[in-house]
């Protein structure tokens, strides 16, 4: 067991220093100073970033974090008149959290931007991302 404890450490501490080599298993060989590479597998390459539309709760944050930030306010401050947490704000301003209708009213409130104003907002930024071509664009000489 403290043989594969051991070159478990190995293989965390290879990973670290390179990457590249992140799902090859390391282990000692004869000696306590040899280390040996396990085939089991192959570093991975990279494979290259697709983009993706964004999703309506990132637009919903974006939108209410420009609004707040337009109007010099903090998140204490919205947080505080629309009745929510600092941190469940902050979630919805980085779009990780999905606000409910009642949420998002809230908050508009809190900002003087009614409800009807972030769908518009929302809708505008969703048929830009829309229109933009996905994948190679090839163009004519």
């Amino acid at each position: 067991m403290f043989g594969a404890a051991r070159s478990w450490v190995v293989a965390s501490l290879q990973a670290k220093r390179h990457p590249d080599t992140a799902g090859v298993l390391i282990g000692y060989g004869r000696s306590m100073g040899d280390v040996v590479a396990f085939r089991g597998r192959t570093p991975k390459t990279p494979t290259p970033a697709v983009e993706r539309d964004p999703l309506w709760r990132e637009l919903v944050g974006q939108v209410l974090r420009e609004t707040r930030a337009e109007r010099g306010e903090t998140q204490r401050d919205v947080a505080d008149r629309a009745g929510i947490s600092v941190q469940y704000l902050s979630e919805l301003e980085r779009g990780r959290k999905e606000p409910s209708s009642e949420m998002l009213a809230a908050v508009g409130g809190a900002l003087g931007l009614p409800l009807v104003e972030i769908v518009r907002s929302v809708g505008r930024r969703l048929s830009r991302s829309a229109s933009r071509p996905s994948g190679p664009v090839a163009l004519a000489a």
